[in-house]
């Protein structure tokens, strides 16, 4: 178990996509991402695995939950910043997690 204080560790923000273009020096399949979070935390960039279920048309303008308070991750000559979040489906592809309905960007999850 962890308690609140620990849950509140972690800087949970809903970004929409604003870039998404292929990332073929990755080893696994993947995107590079923009995502903007809005103007107290600005264009951050991921690098995701989500190429099964989506291109890069169908992953622009699309709200997505993700961790902004992660150290950065370099993958090849790219700098990961925050983790987009995602669930696998039954055979193990990634299916981004998602609000509901259009919030501001930045706004953290509680």
């Amino acid at each position: 178990m962890i308690t609140w204080t620990d849950f509140e560790q972690i800087d949970l923000r809903v970004g929409t996509i604003v870039e998404a273009r292929e990332f073929p020096e990755a080893r696994r399949p993947a995107y590079q991402l923009v995502l903007d979070f809005g103007p107290a935390i600005g264009l951050k960039k991921s690098s995701a695995q989500l190429t099964h279920h989506y291109t890069p048309a169908t992953l622009l303008g699309r709200q997505v939950l993700a961790v902004v308070n992660f150290p950065p991750k370099q993958i090849g000559a790219f700098r990961s910043e925050v983790l987009v979040l995602g669930a696998p489906d039954a055979e193990g592809h990634t299916v981004l997690t998602a609000v509901a309905a259009p919030v501001p960007n930045g706004s953290r999850v509680h």
